[in-house]
């Protein structure tokens, strides 16, 4: 089994480190749909796929406040029953040789249970002890630009092909981490990072690119985790740092005879893009009433934590819902759903 991404560090074995505290649990699969309530609200079907974890109010219009998440779901596909957020990114597909598609299974990360989805950390200051404030209902951001065709900065989605087992390394998109798709075979699978801001203007709940109202700290180090450097004057409220961690089973597509005859990389997202850049992560805030900040402020650890109600694996995946664009998605595919031109 892979060792999480929380272990760390180049010189330091995953027995000496000792890991800040940070929440870490599983976000199962709720549904696998082509709307987007963030950047296309209202539009069915939107451009791309999605695959989205977390409450089941989620919705093509999810404008704040006639949409409120912890009222609107009746369950969460999370582990933290009073975390009714919704968190999505875009779909991995496989093109083989003969130019068809298959979607890319999802496996869960070490040490957790569910049925794919996304592996969902919320990291408090782990270096200068500041207290974090916890998001605001109808805070939402995004990470990520899904038509991006070059390199991003700051570097904050990336992808790392996984070995069988021992991968030992903690590194916030820091090398050997790549913001292209892996060019060879995988053979554990490729893991996708997602990591989010830790700086608020303290007023804006979104703004019209659904990232200005957010920013980066400046000074924090490449493997630093959580708001460890320095917010700019612009957004001086620390936030709590949000990142997803998704594990994609591309081991199943290990095979010479499906890949390109060229032998370049055969993996694209489901917004058209085969270099890696459109990965991207799509966040909508909706714990209930002040849940997860005494959660920051116990600094709790893991996926247990006193000031929280925890699920079982079970129930977390029971709660799923219909898809809202009905349209084949899982078998071999002539064309990407959406028909997206693949670049």
């Amino acid at each position: 089994m892979h060792l999480p991404l929380l272990t760390l560090l180049t010189g330091v074995t995953a027995s000496q480190f000792v890991r800040p505290p940070m929440l870490r649990f599983e976000c199962s699969q709720l549904v696998v749909d082509r709307i987007d309530p963030l950047v296309n609200p209202g539009t069915t079907p939107s451009p791309h796929l999605h695959q989205i974890v977390g409450g089941n109010s989620f919705q093509a219009d999810m404008r704040h406040p006639a949409h409120d998440l912890p009222s609107a779901s009746t369950c969460t596909s999370c582990t933290f029953s009073e975390d009714f957020s919704n968190y999505w990114t875009a779909v991995l597909y496989f093109r083989a040789r003969n130019g068809t598609y298959k979607r890319v299974p999802q496996s869960v990360s070490e040490g957790l249970k569910g049925n794919g989805g996304i592996t969902v950390y919320y990291i408090p200051d782990t270096k200068n002890q500041t207290r974090v404030t916890a998001f605001r209902p109808g805070f939402r951001m995004l990470v990520g630009d899904a038509m991006a065709t070059s390199p991003q900065e700051p570097r904050k989605v990336c992808h790392r092909c996984m070995p069988t087992s021992g991968d030992n390394s903690w590194l916030n998109c820091a090398d050997p981490d790549t913001q292209t798709l892996p060019k060879e075979f995988c053979v554990g699978g490729m893991r996708s990072v997602v990591t989010f801001p830790t700086c608020w203007d303290g007023v804006n709940l979104d703004s019209p690119n659904h990232q200005s109202h957010v920013a980066y700290a400046t000074g924090a180090g490449p493997t630093d985790s959580g708001p460890t450097g320095k917010c700019p004057e612009s957004h001086p409220v620390v936030i709590p740092q949000v990142m997803y961690e998704v594990m994609w089973d591309t081991h199943l597509f290990n095979d010479k005879n499906l890949w390109p005859e060229d032998g370049s990389q055969p993996f694209v997202w489901s917004t058209g893009d085969s270099h890696g850049y459109g990965q991207h992560g799509d966040y909508v805030f909706g714990w209930q009433n002040d849940t997860l900040q005494r959660a920051m402020d116990s600094r709790c650890d893991g996926n247990v934590c006193k000031e929280l109600k925890v699920q079982s694996a079970e129930d977390a995946m029971r709660c799923t819902k219909a898809r809202t664009v009905v349209e084949d998605i899982d078998e071999w595919l002539t064309e990407l759903p959406g028909n997206r031109t693949v670049y």
